[in-house]
Protein backbone atom coordinates (compact mmCIF):
# COMPACT_ATOMS: atom_id res chain seq x y z
CA UNK A 1 0.00 0.00 0.00
CA UNK A 2 1.53 3.51 -1.03
CA UNK A 3 1.69 5.72 2.35
CA UNK A 4 0.22 9.53 1.82
CA UNK A 5 3.53 11.97 0.79
CA UNK A 6 2.79 13.28 4.68
CA UNK A 7 3.04 9.96 6.19
CA UNK A 8 6.43 8.63 3.76
CA UNK A 9 8.93 8.62 6.55
CA UNK A 10 6.39 5.45 7.94
CA UNK A 11 8.18 3.30 5.28
CA UNK A 12 11.44 3.29 7.07
CA UNK A 13 11.86 0.52 9.22
CA UNK A 14 14.13 1.89 11.84
CA UNK A 15 11.92 4.63 12.23
CA UNK A 16 8.50 2.92 12.48
CA UNK A 17 10.47 0.94 15.63
CA UNK A 18 11.50 4.04 17.29
CA UNK A 19 8.28 5.51 17.02
CA UNK A 20 6.32 2.45 17.95
CA UNK A 21 8.93 2.49 20.88
CA UNK A 22 7.59 6.78 21.77
CA UNK A 23 4.36 5.58 21.21
CA UNK A 24 4.33 3.05 24.07
CA UNK A 25 5.44 5.64 26.27
CA UNK A 26 3.77 8.12 25.71
CA UNK A 27 0.63 6.26 25.97
CA UNK A 28 1.78 5.18 29.19
CA UNK A 29 2.96 9.25 29.87
CA UNK A 30 -0.33 10.75 29.26
CA UNK A 31 -1.50 9.01 32.10
CA UNK A 32 0.79 10.48 35.13
CA UNK A 33 -0.76 14.19 35.29
CA UNK A 34 -3.96 13.22 36.60
CA UNK A 35 -2.82 10.07 38.76
CA UNK A 36 0.14 12.05 40.38
CA UNK A 37 -1.46 14.79 41.13
CA UNK A 38 -4.57 12.95 42.92
CA UNK A 39 -1.78 10.46 44.38
CA UNK A 40 -0.18 13.57 46.25
CA UNK A 41 -3.61 14.89 46.56
CA UNK A 42 -5.06 11.94 48.29
CA UNK A 43 -2.14 11.27 50.52
CA UNK A 44 -1.90 15.37 51.71
CA UNK A 45 -4.18 17.49 50.37
CA UNK A 46 -1.32 19.78 50.06
CA UNK A 47 -0.48 22.22 46.64
CA UNK A 48 3.07 22.31 48.24
CA UNK A 49 3.55 18.82 48.74
CA UNK A 50 2.44 18.10 45.17
CA UNK A 51 4.86 21.07 44.01
CA UNK A 52 8.09 19.59 45.95
CA UNK A 53 6.83 15.92 44.04
CA UNK A 54 6.86 17.77 41.08
CA UNK A 55 10.12 19.36 41.49
CA UNK A 56 12.08 16.22 42.42
CA UNK A 57 11.60 15.01 38.92
CA UNK A 58 12.97 17.66 37.48
CA UNK A 59 15.78 18.66 39.59
CA UNK A 60 17.02 14.85 38.87
CA UNK A 61 15.94 15.51 35.04
CA UNK A 62 17.89 18.36 35.16
CA UNK A 63 21.27 16.53 37.01
CA UNK A 64 21.21 14.40 34.57
CA UNK A 65 20.95 15.92 31.08
CA UNK A 66 24.06 17.32 30.13
CA UNK A 67 25.93 13.88 31.22
CA UNK A 68 23.21 12.27 29.23
CA UNK A 69 24.05 14.42 26.27
CA UNK A 70 27.79 13.60 26.23
CA UNK A 71 26.97 9.48 26.72
CA UNK A 72 24.50 9.80 24.31
CA UNK A 73 26.88 11.40 21.50
CA UNK A 74 29.89 9.02 22.39
CA UNK A 75 28.04 5.74 23.03
CA UNK A 76 25.46 3.77 21.12
CA UNK A 77 22.00 5.97 21.61
CA UNK A 78 19.41 2.91 20.97
CA UNK A 79 21.52 1.14 24.54
CA UNK A 80 21.02 4.42 26.31
CA UNK A 81 17.15 4.71 25.67
CA UNK A 82 16.92 0.92 26.57
CA UNK A 83 18.87 1.85 29.40
CA UNK A 84 16.69 4.54 30.59
CA UNK A 85 13.46 2.91 29.86
CA UNK A 86 13.89 -0.27 31.83
CA UNK A 87 15.08 1.84 34.22
CA UNK A 88 11.80 3.85 34.52
CA UNK A 89 10.09 1.08 34.25
CA UNK A 90 11.41 -0.24 37.58
CA UNK A 91 10.64 3.03 39.47
CA UNK A 92 7.29 3.78 38.27
CA UNK A 93 5.98 0.14 39.09
CA UNK A 94 7.50 -0.38 42.48
CA UNK A 95 5.28 3.18 43.24
CA UNK A 96 2.67 2.04 41.35
CA UNK A 97 2.47 -0.77 43.49
CA UNK A 98 2.81 0.72 47.02
CA UNK A 99 0.05 2.73 46.20
CA UNK A 100 -2.10 0.21 44.91
CA UNK A 101 -1.59 -1.20 48.14
CA UNK A 102 -2.12 1.60 50.31
CA UNK A 103 2.16 1.58 52.07
CA UNK A 104 2.97 4.63 49.43
CA UNK A 105 4.24 8.16 51.41
CA UNK A 106 5.04 11.53 49.91
CA UNK A 107 8.71 10.50 50.55
CA UNK A 108 8.27 7.76 48.53
CA UNK A 109 6.47 9.37 45.63
CA UNK A 110 8.95 11.72 45.58
CA UNK A 111 11.98 9.10 45.49
CA UNK A 112 10.52 7.18 42.55
CA UNK A 113 9.48 10.89 40.34
CA UNK A 114 13.54 11.32 40.92
CA UNK A 115 14.52 8.29 39.58
CA UNK A 116 12.24 8.36 36.48
CA UNK A 117 13.49 12.34 36.05
CA UNK A 118 17.21 10.96 35.90
CA UNK A 119 16.53 8.13 33.52
CA UNK A 120 14.89 10.61 31.35
CA UNK A 121 17.63 13.23 31.50
CA UNK A 122 19.58 10.39 29.44
CA UNK A 123 16.66 9.34 27.10
CA UNK A 124 15.77 12.55 25.84
CA UNK A 125 18.87 13.49 24.31
CA UNK A 126 19.42 10.02 23.19
CA UNK A 127 16.49 9.72 21.48
CA UNK A 128 16.84 13.35 19.84
CA UNK A 129 20.24 12.61 18.54
CA UNK A 130 19.40 8.79 16.77
CA UNK A 131 16.27 10.63 15.20
CA UNK A 132 17.44 12.49 12.13
CA UNK A 133 19.34 8.93 11.43
CA UNK A 134 16.25 6.82 11.12
CA UNK A 135 14.02 9.90 9.62
CA UNK A 136 16.39 11.54 7.03
CA UNK A 137 14.96 14.00 5.06
CA UNK A 138 11.81 13.63 6.85
CA UNK A 139 13.08 15.25 9.53
CA UNK A 140 9.70 17.86 10.44
CA UNK A 141 7.24 15.17 9.04
CA UNK A 142 9.12 12.77 11.65
CA UNK A 143 8.79 15.68 14.43
CA UNK A 144 5.19 16.22 13.44
CA UNK A 145 4.33 12.77 13.75
CA UNK A 146 6.01 12.87 17.25
CA UNK A 147 4.42 15.67 18.68
CA UNK A 148 0.92 14.25 17.08
CA UNK A 149 1.68 11.02 19.30
CA UNK A 150 2.25 12.80 22.11
CA UNK A 151 -1.20 15.04 22.09
CA UNK A 152 -3.21 11.80 21.27
CA UNK A 153 -1.64 10.10 24.42
CA UNK A 154 -2.53 12.53 26.11
CA UNK A 155 -6.18 12.46 24.86
CA UNK A 156 -6.14 9.18 25.81
CA UNK A 157 -4.27 9.24 28.72
CA UNK A 158 -6.09 11.71 30.93
CA UNK A 159 -9.32 10.03 29.92
CA UNK A 160 -8.39 6.56 30.70
CA UNK A 161 -6.64 8.02 34.27
CA UNK A 162 -9.37 9.84 35.37
CA UNK A 163 -11.35 6.33 35.34
CA UNK A 164 -8.90 4.59 36.63
CA UNK A 165 -8.35 7.03 39.75
CA UNK A 166 -11.81 7.30 40.47
CA UNK A 167 -12.75 3.40 40.04
CA UNK A 168 -9.06 1.92 41.12
CA UNK A 169 -6.72 4.71 42.28
CA UNK A 170 -3.68 6.60 40.51
CA UNK A 171 -1.24 3.49 41.55
CA UNK A 172 -3.03 1.73 38.72
CA UNK A 173 -2.67 4.19 36.35
CA UNK A 174 0.75 4.54 37.07
CA UNK A 175 1.12 0.71 36.54
CA UNK A 176 -0.33 0.95 33.25
CA UNK A 177 2.79 3.78 32.48
CA UNK A 178 5.41 1.30 33.87
CA UNK A 179 4.48 -1.30 31.56
CA UNK A 180 4.58 1.51 28.65
CA UNK A 181 8.54 1.78 29.29
CA UNK A 182 8.78 -2.43 29.14
CA UNK A 183 6.74 -2.14 25.61
CA UNK A 184 9.04 0.79 24.67
CA UNK A 185 12.59 -1.11 25.67
CA UNK A 186 11.35 -4.08 23.48
CA UNK A 187 10.75 -2.65 19.96
CA UNK A 188 14.08 -0.27 20.63
CA UNK A 189 15.85 -3.62 20.87
CA UNK A 190 14.95 -4.04 17.37
CA UNK A 191 16.53 -1.02 16.11
CA UNK A 192 18.94 -2.15 13.21
CA UNK A 193 22.76 -2.57 14.33
CA UNK A 194 24.10 0.41 11.71
CA UNK A 195 21.26 2.89 13.39
CA UNK A 196 22.00 1.51 16.73
CA UNK A 197 25.67 1.78 16.59
CA UNK A 198 28.22 4.25 18.24
CA UNK A 199 29.06 7.86 16.63
CA UNK A 200 32.59 7.94 15.43
CA UNK A 201 34.77 10.16 17.82
CA UNK A 202 38.68 11.54 17.09
CA UNK A 203 39.89 9.35 20.27
CA UNK A 204 39.69 10.02 24.32
CA UNK A 205 38.37 12.63 25.71
CA UNK A 206 37.42 14.58 28.87
CA UNK A 207 33.66 14.98 29.30
CA UNK A 208 33.99 18.56 30.79
CA UNK A 209 35.71 18.79 26.85
CA UNK A 210 32.93 17.43 25.64
CA UNK A 211 30.44 19.53 27.46
CA UNK A 212 32.54 22.69 26.60
CA UNK A 213 32.25 22.10 23.29
CA UNK A 214 28.47 21.22 23.45
CA UNK A 215 27.84 24.53 25.01
CA UNK A 216 29.98 26.59 22.39
CA UNK A 217 27.55 25.26 20.05
CA UNK A 218 24.54 26.85 21.67
CA UNK A 219 26.17 29.84 22.44
CA UNK A 220 27.45 30.45 18.86
CA UNK A 221 23.52 31.07 17.74
CA UNK A 222 21.83 34.05 18.74
CA UNK A 223 18.22 32.38 18.20
CA UNK A 224 19.37 29.58 20.33
CA UNK A 225 20.88 30.90 23.51
CA UNK A 226 18.34 33.25 23.92
CA UNK A 227 15.47 30.86 23.17
CA UNK A 228 16.65 28.97 26.05
CA UNK A 229 16.82 32.03 28.57
CA UNK A 230 13.33 32.88 27.76
CA UNK A 231 11.97 29.73 27.96
CA UNK A 232 13.89 28.70 31.03
CA UNK A 233 11.86 31.93 32.60
CA UNK A 234 8.41 30.90 31.34
CA UNK A 235 8.81 27.43 32.84
CA UNK A 236 9.14 28.96 36.03
CA UNK A 237 6.01 30.62 35.94
CA UNK A 238 4.46 28.06 33.99
CA UNK A 239 4.37 25.74 37.30
CA UNK A 240 1.54 27.44 38.38
CA UNK A 241 -0.52 25.76 36.50
CA UNK A 242 0.55 22.46 36.75
CA UNK A 243 0.13 22.73 40.33
CA UNK A 244 -2.57 25.25 41.41
CA UNK A 245 -4.50 23.71 38.29
CA UNK A 246 -5.45 20.58 39.70
CA UNK A 247 -6.21 22.22 43.38
CA UNK A 248 -8.79 24.86 41.06
CA UNK A 249 -10.46 21.93 39.67
CA UNK A 250 -10.66 19.87 43.16
CA UNK A 251 -11.64 22.75 44.78
CA UNK A 252 -14.32 24.48 42.07
CA UNK A 253 -14.55 22.84 39.10
CA UNK A 254 -15.46 18.86 40.03
CA UNK A 255 -12.18 17.38 40.72
CA UNK A 256 -10.59 14.90 38.73
CA UNK A 257 -12.58 14.56 35.70
CA UNK A 258 -12.25 18.00 34.93
CA UNK A 259 -8.65 18.38 35.01
CA UNK A 260 -8.70 15.58 32.76
CA UNK A 261 -10.90 17.58 30.72
CA UNK A 262 -9.01 20.49 30.51
CA UNK A 263 -5.35 18.28 30.15
CA UNK A 264 -7.63 16.66 27.22
CA UNK A 265 -8.61 19.73 25.53
CA UNK A 266 -5.11 21.20 25.53
CA UNK A 267 -3.98 18.18 23.75
CA UNK A 268 -6.54 18.08 21.23
CA UNK A 269 -5.19 21.66 20.31
CA UNK A 270 -1.83 20.47 20.35
CA UNK A 271 -2.82 17.21 17.81
CA UNK A 272 -4.49 20.26 15.28
CA UNK A 273 -1.21 22.27 15.72
CA UNK A 274 1.16 18.71 14.66
CA UNK A 275 -1.49 18.04 12.22
CA UNK A 276 -0.95 21.47 10.66
CA UNK A 277 2.75 20.96 10.59
CA UNK A 278 2.15 17.44 8.41
CA UNK A 279 1.63 19.43 5.61
CA UNK A 280 2.66 23.04 5.87
CA UNK A 281 6.64 23.85 6.60
CA UNK A 282 7.11 27.65 7.40
CA UNK A 283 9.54 30.05 5.80
CA UNK A 284 10.11 31.42 8.65
CA UNK A 285 9.43 28.62 11.62
CA UNK A 286 10.79 30.30 14.71
CA UNK A 287 8.95 33.10 13.84
CA UNK A 288 5.67 31.21 13.12
CA UNK A 289 6.45 28.94 16.24
CA UNK A 290 6.71 31.65 18.92
CA UNK A 291 3.33 33.94 17.01
CA UNK A 292 1.30 30.66 17.69
CA UNK A 293 2.04 30.77 20.99
CA UNK A 294 0.11 34.15 22.23
CA UNK A 295 -2.78 32.49 24.20
CA UNK A 296 -0.62 29.90 25.78
CA UNK A 297 -0.87 31.71 28.93
CA UNK A 298 -4.76 32.28 29.04
CA UNK A 299 -5.94 29.55 30.65
CA UNK A 300 -3.89 29.82 33.68
CA UNK A 301 -5.13 33.59 34.00
CA UNK A 302 -8.76 32.10 33.76
CA UNK A 303 -8.27 29.76 36.56
CA UNK A 304 -7.32 32.29 38.73
CA UNK A 305 -11.32 33.36 38.15
CA UNK A 306 -12.24 30.68 37.86
CA UNK A 307 -14.08 30.37 34.50
CA UNK A 308 -16.41 27.61 33.97
CA UNK A 309 -15.08 24.86 32.76
CA UNK A 310 -16.68 24.64 29.23
CA UNK A 311 -15.04 28.37 29.38
CA UNK A 312 -11.64 26.78 30.58
CA UNK A 313 -11.50 23.91 28.02
CA UNK A 314 -12.80 25.65 24.85
CA UNK A 315 -9.64 28.02 25.68
CA UNK A 316 -7.02 25.99 26.51
CA UNK A 317 -7.58 23.70 22.95
CA UNK A 318 -6.97 26.47 21.07
CA UNK A 319 -3.78 27.49 23.60
CA UNK A 320 -2.74 23.64 23.44
CA UNK A 321 -2.14 24.47 19.71
CA UNK A 322 1.22 27.07 20.15
CA UNK A 323 3.20 24.70 22.36
CA UNK A 324 2.95 21.93 19.47
CA UNK A 325 3.46 24.17 16.89
CA UNK A 326 6.74 25.99 18.60
CA UNK A 327 8.01 22.39 19.93
CA UNK A 328 8.24 20.73 17.07
CA UNK A 329 9.62 23.70 14.58
CA UNK A 330 12.09 24.30 17.19
CA UNK A 331 13.57 20.97 17.43
CA UNK A 332 13.54 20.53 13.86
CA UNK A 333 15.45 23.53 13.00
CA UNK A 334 17.88 22.58 16.08
CA UNK A 335 18.49 19.08 14.79
CA UNK A 336 18.95 20.88 11.18
CA UNK A 337 21.24 23.63 11.95
CA UNK A 338 23.27 21.83 14.81
CA UNK A 339 26.09 19.49 13.55
CA UNK A 340 25.41 15.45 13.69
CA UNK A 341 28.38 14.87 16.13
CA UNK A 342 26.92 17.54 18.97
CA UNK A 343 23.11 17.22 18.15
CA UNK A 344 22.87 15.11 21.48
CA UNK A 345 24.73 17.43 23.40
CA UNK A 346 23.14 20.28 22.30
CA UNK A 347 19.44 18.82 22.68
CA UNK A 348 20.74 18.39 26.31
CA UNK A 349 21.69 22.08 26.87
CA UNK A 350 18.52 22.88 24.86
CA UNK A 351 16.60 20.84 27.31
CA UNK A 352 18.62 21.66 30.62
CA UNK A 353 18.14 25.78 29.83
CA UNK A 354 14.51 25.28 29.07
CA UNK A 355 13.93 23.47 31.95
CA UNK A 356 16.63 25.23 34.72
CA UNK A 357 14.35 27.05 36.48
CA UNK A 358 11.06 24.93 36.60
CA UNK A 359 12.28 22.99 39.71
CA UNK A 360 12.32 25.92 41.45
CA UNK A 361 9.10 27.33 39.82
CA UNK A 362 7.41 24.27 41.20
CA UNK A 363 8.77 24.21 44.85
CA UNK A 364 7.48 28.10 45.38
CA UNK A 365 3.97 28.60 43.30
CA UNK A 366 2.49 26.49 46.58
CA UNK A 367 4.33 28.66 49.27
CA UNK A 368 3.26 32.04 46.45
CA UNK A 369 -0.20 30.72 46.84
CA UNK A 370 -0.42 30.36 50.47
CA UNK A 371 0.89 34.10 50.68
CA UNK A 372 -0.85 36.00 47.81
CA UNK A 373 -3.72 33.71 47.22
CA UNK A 374 -4.24 31.33 44.45
CA UNK A 375 -6.47 33.77 42.11
CA UNK A 376 -3.75 36.37 42.62
CA UNK A 377 -0.42 34.02 42.13
CA UNK A 378 -2.13 31.80 38.61
CA UNK A 379 -3.11 35.36 36.93
CA UNK A 380 0.43 37.10 38.11
CA UNK A 381 2.29 33.76 36.61
CA UNK A 382 0.13 33.89 33.59
CA UNK A 383 0.69 37.39 32.04
CA UNK A 384 4.33 37.16 32.91
CA UNK A 385 4.31 33.86 30.69
CA UNK A 386 2.30 36.17 28.30
CA UNK A 387 5.16 38.51 28.49
CA UNK A 388 8.06 36.42 28.39
CA UNK A 389 6.96 34.89 25.20
CA UNK A 390 6.38 38.21 23.53
CA UNK A 391 9.68 39.22 24.16
CA UNK A 392 11.02 36.80 21.75
CA UNK A 393 10.35 38.47 19.18
CA UNK A 394 12.64 40.74 19.71
CA UNK A 395 15.39 38.65 18.65
CA UNK A 396 16.22 39.02 15.18
CA UNK A 397 17.15 35.72 13.97
CA UNK A 398 13.89 34.25 15.68
CA UNK A 399 12.23 36.35 13.13
CA UNK A 400 14.24 35.63 9.94
CA UNK A 401 15.97 32.20 10.62
CA UNK A 402 14.58 30.01 7.00
CA UNK A 403 14.58 26.50 7.46
CA UNK A 404 18.32 24.61 7.74
CA UNK A 405 19.13 21.49 5.51
CA UNK A 406 17.69 18.28 5.80
CA UNK A 407 19.49 15.39 7.22
CA UNK A 408 20.90 12.97 4.26
CA UNK A 409 18.15 10.19 3.25
CA UNK A 410 17.64 7.19 5.44
CA UNK A 411 18.05 3.41 3.88
CA UNK A 412 15.17 1.55 4.67
CA UNK A 413 16.07 -0.74 7.88
CA UNK A 414 19.19 1.13 8.76
CA UNK A 415 20.63 4.58 8.78
CA UNK A 416 23.67 5.86 8.23
CA UNK A 417 26.44 4.98 11.03
CA UNK A 418 27.50 8.86 11.17
CA UNK A 419 23.84 9.69 11.75
CA UNK A 420 24.14 7.84 15.22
Amino acid sequence: MRLPSDLEVLRLRDFRLVYGAELASLIGDGVVPVALAFAVLDLTGSATDLGLVLACRAVALLASLLAGGVVADRLGRRGVMIAADLTRLVGQGAIGLLLVTGDATVAELAVSQALLGAATGFFVPASSGLLPAVAGPHLRKANALFGISGAASNIVGPAIAGVLVVVAGPGAALLIDAGSYAASAVLLAQVGHVAAARTATDGPRRFLSDLRDGFAEVRSRTWLWSGLLVFSLINLVAAAFQVLGPLVAKQHLGGPGAWAAILTARAIGALLGGTALLRISPRRPLLVGTLACAVTAVPTMLLAIPAPLTVLVVVTLAAGIGPMVFNTLWQTTVLQYVPEHFRSRVTSYDWFGSLALAPLGLALVGPLASAIGIPAALFACGATEWMLGASLLLVRDVRTLPPGPEPPDAMTGAASASAT
